[in-house]
């Protein structure tokens, strides 16, 4: 049933955007399921689940961190990780590179942006990040690398709500592009849509989409 989903979605992303299989709180024989019918990327939500099964499975699973990460948790895993979705301050980024450093590793990460109507939803403003870059403050941070932006629309039935909350976070990563990494070839991610409103972000510019339910089933 796994690879009869994953096919199904697999057919509706187009070429240029990444499907990351959201494998949170899904058994190992589930990923290894996914990973048989050629799917490389996962994500996961907590650092410990991530460590265990990047330990467990093949080496060559791109392991992305998608959830919100607590700083005393990030050495769980750096060893592990291709991608951290949810950088969503400083001292964040700042722990990052410390525990990069330790494994002379640079870490690929995204900028995570408030762009729901939701208070508990975690990410910068526009403005903070604007404070960030234009005083240098990510300078010297050379075991990161910020490689774009990352979103959560707000959880509602209303497409329109949705749509509108993408292109915002399309329009940050536009301005932030022009502005302060025009330069920068490999800033060009935008991870945002999930299994019911993925097909929404890729029409708004996602480069990424992070989907569970629609390839593994609703979590138990």
């Amino acid at each position: 049933m796994i690879e009869k989903k994953l096919s199904l979605v697999s057919n509706q992303i187009p070429d240029n955007v990444q499907l990351v299989a959201v494998s949170k709180t899904k058994p190992s024989s589930m990923i290894v399921e996914a990973y048989t019918a050629g799917q490389r990327h996962f994500g996961e939500n907590k650092a410990l689940e991530l460590r265990g099964k990047a330990e467990e499975l093949n080496e060559d699973i791109q392991w992305h961190f998608i959830g919100h990460l607590q700083r005393n948790k990030v050495k769980y895993i750096v060893p592990h990780v291709a991608l951290i979705h949810s950088i969503d301050s400083l001292r964040l980024l700042k722990e990052v590179n410390k525990e990069a450093a330790k494994h002379q590793k640079v870490i690929n990460c995204l900028l995570q942006f408030h762009i729901a109507k939701e208070s508990s939803k975690f990410g910068f403003s526009l403005e903070e990040i604007e404070v960030l870059l234009a005083e240098n403050l990510l300078k010297g941070l050379t075991h990161v690398n910020i490689v774009g932006v990352m979103g959560m629309a707000t959880f509602t039935d209303d497409k329109e709500q949705v749509r509108d909350e993408f292109k915002t976070l399309y329009t940050i990563y536009a301005q932030l592009k022009k502005k302060y990494f025009s330069n920068q070839t490999d800033f060009k991610e935008i991870s945002m849509g999930m299994s019911g409103d993925y097909l929404i972000a890729i029409e708004e510019g996602a480069t990424i989409v992070r989907v569970g339910s629609s390839i593994f089933g609703s979590r138990a």
